[in-house]
């Protein structure tokens, strides 16, 4: 009882940081993508990445430790999971941002991506009606830990340069600054998330919500704390950051988050899941699922960005669609 007691104290307590990181960091698919087209830089991209790589060193070397949890179930490739993907691009194109950044944007005081999850929610109640891929391989290993030995040298060397960085920062008395800047604190989402996975198995927020609309109840008890323990570190993030300024939404934008969040959860049944555990289990797993759902999310959203950029230009400029 007590070791239960304790890893779900520690699990709160990742949870509550994790939501803080997301705040500080307020990377997501569609902010880094913008950064991509608008500024030619893809500083956000690189960050996510690096919090994937976090997670794969954390996760090689539990395996190599032995006390890693059983990796979660492995997913078919098929033209759903391209299609899934594509919704969750389409999704977080019309809501502004994905699950991730919704967190981020929440924490900022703008209450419209309240709406996010309850339309992911929503979208989820489609099961039975979306042709879903739900097999699976619930032994399946990782090409990942498969070979732990051999990538957890390259691995390990980037965390202790990130870790050297935040030595000489706390050295320089810019501890708090450097490990809350928008890069690292990407960081530190893929070193909450592994302590996650250590102390309560592998978890995302919208995981539940798809478990919800299913009727799925187990571990409630545990899963809905994580999930305001990671809204709660939002608020937080955003509180003592100054950013906490309340913009209650308009009509229009109240209906783009719950319908974006209604497109992503529908899009997470195709696939199945959604892009905080893609990114953060999936990807650094080095499931194929994962991977060309990612690249059919970011393709969407990259292509829904260049076709609203030719309407804007195509409206100011009218003669040029003729």
């Amino acid at each position: 009882m007590a070791g239960s007691l304790a890893a779900l104290s520690v699990a709160l307590l990742a949870a509550g940081v994790m939501g803080y990181a997301v705040q500080r960091g307020a990377t997501c698919m569609v902010a880094a993508l913008e950064e991509i087209v608008a500024e030619r830089r893809a500083r956000r991209i690189v960050a996510l990445l690096e919090a994937a790589a976090i997670v794969a060193a954390g996760m090689v070397a539990a395996q190599l430790a032995g006390f890693l949890p059983m990796p979660p179930a492995d997913h078919l490739l098929t033209l759903h999971t391209v299609a899934g993907g594509a919704l969750l691009g389409l999704g977080a194109y019309v809501a502004g941002s994905c699950v991730f950044g919704s967190i981020a944007k929440l924490g900022s005081g703008q209450w419209a991506y309240a709406l996010v999850p309850p339309g992911f929610f929503l979208g989820c109640l489609t099961t039975g009606l979306v042709p879903t891929s739900a097999r699976s391989e619930p032994m399946a290993t990782s090409a990942l830990l498969d070979q732990a030995a051999l990538v957890a040298v390259p691995l390990l060397l980037l965390v202790g340069w990130r870790s050297r960085r935040v030595v000489r920062a706390a050295r320089g008395g810019m501890l708090a600054e450097h490990v809350w800047s928008p890069h690292v604190a990407t960081g530190v989402i893929g070193l909450a998330f592994v302590v996650l996975l250590l102390a309560v198995g592998p978890w995302a927020y919208t995981d539940l919500l798809a478990d919800l609309a299913r009727g799925r109840m187990a571990e409630l008890a545990l899963r809905l704390p994580l999930f305001l323990g990671l809204f709660g570190g939002a608020i937080l993030g955003g509180w003592t950051a100054g950013r906490l300024k309340p913009a209650w939404p308009t009509a229009r934008k109240a209906l783009s988050c719950l319908s974006g969040g209604a497109l992503m959860g529908m899009g997470s049944l195709l696939i199945p899941g959604s892009n905080d555990g893609l990114i953060l289990l999936g990807f650094p797993l080095l499931r194929p699922y994962a991977w060309v759902a990612l690249a059919s999310m970011a393709g969407t959203i990259l292509a829904a960005m260049l076709v609203a950029r030719t309407v804007r230009r195509l409206a100011v400029f009218p003669e040029l669609a003729y």
